[in-house]
């Protein structure tokens, strides 16, 4: 089983979610089961990869050419697949994954999870969803998911398609079946 995490590649973060990241990519290592992710030796991406990698994980990395020649791209992979562009990395990580978990990132972070979310609620997968909620880091996107209800935009039954985890464990558990 693969789990894709969505997370960003700025480095000058808040130790505490750097350490979660860490602690994600050990348990991840530890339960089993194998880390796509976006290929990158930076940020929130790498320590998440190190750790997978230094707890004996396999882990895949997806990166489009432009960051490899930008010279980002983690050499240390089980397995590192170049591809041409940022919608081929989406797709190809929602072929490979099982579950997707999404930490703390911008803008391509959550333009990967709003692709997937919109994926699932179209019926193009059934795979879950889990964001990693470390010092809330959400909580601006729970509060707009709730206005989204609220105003119609979105089905109720549909928020409830994103879960928010507080812990790297919580959120390895509440991705279920995937996950065992």
């Amino acid at each position: 089983m693969n789990v894709a995490v969505f997370c960003g590649s700025a480095s000058e973060l808040d130790p505490r979610i750097l350490v979660a990241g860490r602690v994600l990519g050990q348990q991840l290592a530890q339960r089993r089961l194998g880390l796509v992710y976006g290929g990158a030796s930076v940020g929130l991406m790498g320590a998440v990869a190190d750790a997978a990698i230094e707890a004996g994980g396999e882990v895949i990395g997806v990166i489009p050419q432009t960051l490899v020649d930008a010279e980002i791209a983690h050499r240390n992979l089980t397995r590192l697949e170049v591809v041409r562009d940022l919608h081929r990395r989406k797709a190809r990580m929602a072929e490979l994954a099982d579950a997707f978990a999404v930490l703390p990132g911008g803008l391509g972070t959550l333009d990967e999870a709003f692709d997937i979310i919109t994926w699932r609620t179209l019926g193009l997968h059934e795979k879950p969803v889990a964001f990693l909620d470390t010092l809330e880091f959400w909580k601006p996107l729970r509060a707009l998911l709730d206005h989204l209800v609220e105003t119609r935009f979105v089905k109720p039954h549909n928020a409830r398609l994103l879960q928010f985890c507080a812990t790297p464990e919580a959120l390895l558990d509440a991705l279920g079946g995937a996950t065992r």
